[in-house]
């Protein structure tokens, strides 16, 4: 399932003046045009195109690049006048088929059976302390989704305002629980956007921000975890080159703000290691 949605996302790219196809790694912008010469007609001829805005950026550059007019933008995107764009945002370059619904959210209680929960475990954080936060997203693909992310009871407020700013600002997530909704067929768990997690740091018997329920690694596959030359996931190698803006990565200036602003700390700061998915609010 992965592998066929990665291979869904590869990048066609057609100079005005060829009509051959090159399939590039980058998932930053998809472009299929005639093989004729440019015309107002090419628009029209675009299937699945967007853009991820990098710095310095502007709706008008962006539009005139892509000879669109800024309005259509911001219309397919849902974006009102002046038409602001944010760094490591996915603009979408045609008419969407469905309009995105409203951005939604609501909040459970989390049951032991939701963590799989065992005493003998002695996890640092009881289920009562947890609380399953559901967020509606956008995929890789411009799809609208409900995901849910279980943290600890107290940090629900920061992590509502956190997705909802990545939602506001169209950044793409891959994918969040229950996977058998949002990613059928899917078995690659360590693809997805998650919190809670009781178990330790890797190599070491130290408990991992994760079992505290204050951590939460977002788009793990394009923001690995770098040490030493071990890279994790390791299909995350295709993503090392940080000078790059495609989708679903993060940036200092781009959507990591959306957790800065929330007292959430950046594992991609660190020294030691990079861990480009970790946000935490401990700074560990």
């Amino acid at each position: 399932m992965l592998k066929r949605l990665l291979a869904a996302l590869s990048v066609p790219l057609v100079t005005p003046a060829l009509s051959v196809l090159l399939v590039l790694p980058a998932l930053s912008v998809l472009l299929v045009v005639p093989a004729l010469a440019p015309s107002p007609a090419d628009a029209a001829a675009r299937t699945t195109v967007w853009h991820v805005v990098a710095p310095g950026e502007t709706m008008a550059g962006i539009a005139a690049a892509f000879r669109l007019r800024v309005a259509d933008i911001g219309r397919w995107n849902q974006i009102v006048p002046p038409y602001p764009v944010h760094v490591d945002e996915t603009l979408r370059l045609t008419p969407p088929v469905v309009q995105l619904r409203d951005w939604r959210t609501r909040v459970e209680p989390v049951t032991p059976a939701m963590v799989n929960w065992d005493a003998r475990k002695r996890c640092p954080v009881t289920p009562a302390n947890l609380r399953k936060v559901w967020v509606s997203y956008i995929d890789l693909q411009g799809a609208y989704h409900d995901g849910s992310i279980i943290v600890r009871r107290d940090l629900v407020t920061r992590v509502q305002s956190i997705f909802l700013t990545l939602f506001r600002w169209r950044y793409r997530i891959m994918a969040m629980a229950p996977m058998s909704v949002n990613m059928p067929g899917e078995t690659d768990m360590s693809i997805v956007t998650a919190g809670y997690n009781c178990r330790p740091v890797a190599g070491t018997t130290t408990w991992s921000e994760h079992a505290y329920g204050t951590a939460i690694d977002i788009n793990p596959l394009q923001n690995p975890m770098i040490r030493n030359g071990w890279v994790s996931p390791a299909a995350g190698t295709a993503w090392l080159n940080r000078s790059r803006y495609r989708i679903g990565m993060i940036h200092a200036e781009g959507a990591a703000r959306a957790f800065a602003s929330n007292g959430y700390y950046w594992g991609g700061r660190w020294n030691s290691l990079k861990d480009y998915m970790h946000f935490s609010v401990t700074n560990r």
